[in-house]
This record gives C-alpha cells, sequence and structure tokens, in this order.
C-alpha cells in the first residue's frame, strides 16, 4: 500500500501534468464568466453583485460555535470531510502547507463547476500562477472592460504556499456541500471534500 508521502508526491505531479494540459489544449473558459459570478449571485439594488447563497451566509466570528481547522496539502485536504449542523456558524481556520496555490471553497457541485471555468479563466490571464496570486494582473482589464476579476467571494478563500486565513460561516440550510479547491487539476485530483449534515 502506497504511503500518504507518495501518494501526495503523485498527486502533485498529476496536478502540474494536468495544468501544463489544459493550457497547451487551448482550452478557455467562457469570456462572459467573471469571476464571483456564480449560480447563486444576484445583483443589488444599485446594480452591485451580491454574494447570495442557497446554503448559508458569511457569519461573524463572534457567532461562531466552534472552530474547524483546515490543512491543505498537495492535493488533498486534513480533514478530508466535515460535519456541521443546520443553522450553525463555523470558524474555518485554513493553512496551505503545500507547495501549490490552493484553495478552500464551500458550495454545491454545480457552483464548483462554474467555479473551475471562472479560475481558468484567472489563470489563462495571467491572474493565478501555480504558486502564486498575482494581483498586479486581477487590476487589468482582461476583456473590453468586462474582465476584470477578483478572488473574493465570501464562501472561498485562496491561499499561497505557507498562507493562513479564514472564513466565518452561517450554515442556514442542510444540503448536499463540498469544500474544494477549483485551480485547473485540483478537484480532479482528488481535492475534494464533503460537507456532512448533522
Amino acid at each position: 500500500m502506497p504511503s500518504r508521502k507518495s501518494e501526495n508526491n503523485t498527486k502533485s505531479f498529476l496536478t502540474v501534468a494536468l495544468i501544463a494540459a489544459f493550457f497547451m489544449s487551448g482550452a478557455t473558459a467562457r469570456a462572459d464568466q467573471g469571476h464571483g459570478k456564480s449560480v447563486n449571485e444576484a445583483i443589488n439594488k444599485r446594480g452591485e453583485p451580491a454574494h447570495q447563497y442557497a446554503f448559508g451566509k458569511p457569519g461573524k466570528a463572534g457567532e461562531a460555535t466552534r472552530t474547524i481547522s483546515v490543512v491543505m496539502q498537495d492535493n488533498f485536504y486534513e480533514p478530508e470531510a466535515i460535519s456541521v449542523n443546520a443553522g450553525e456558524t463555523i470558524r474555518f481556520k485554513i493553512v496551505n502547507k503545500g507547495e501549490f496555490l490552493h484553495e478552500f471553497g464551500l458550495g454545491t457541485s454545480a457552483m464548483h463547476s462554474v467555479h473551475q471555468k471562472e479560475m481558468a479563466k484567472m489563470m489563462e490571464h495571467g491572474m493565478l500562477e501555480p504558486t502564486r496570486v498575482n494581483f498586479d494582473r486581477m487590476k487589468m482589464d482582461h476583456g473590453g472592460g468586462k474582465m476584470k476579476m477578483a478572488h473574493s467571494d465570501p464562501n472561498s478563500i485562496l491561499l499561497e504556499p505557507g498562507k493562513p486565513g479564514e472564513i466565518v460561516w452561517k450554515f442556514t440550510k442542510a444540503m448536499k456541500l463540498e469544500f474544494a479547491c477549483n485551480l485547473p487539476g485540483h478537484y480532479e485530483s482528488g481535492m475534494v471534500g464533503e460537507i456532512k449534515f448533522n
């Protein structure tokens, strides 16, 4: 039986191979899918994006009933599954101990599918690199004034190697959810976990 470390090295190699294959194939996401335009997003009265999610909303740290530590590796999470209760506010303390840029995002499989296309577009335009976020490229126009993108969804955090961060989330409704990394090739390499409702 292979060790966790050898599985980790194999997954790291596969991730790099998948990213390279993606870019060599010329595959692109649709230009009209700016980052953050998820299946649950709405527009507020000022015409600005307003994040709305069927399964919950951003929470306040002072209202968190517990803290869950999450470690991101290349390419898996510790823990591999998380249990929550409907109505519970959780503080997720996340650290990236891998060698690559990784994401911790909460959502349905459909949301992750849309988000993967957005992340691919961000990599294609140089906003995201295998090990870092290029903040200067994020500020640039990448398509007729319609492609200014930022990784700013409240249900997701993007961390460079060695960096910590956190998300506070109130789970308002029990439904089938996942936490995942949507950088090209990472989800497919197994960087996805189940959120189970008690």
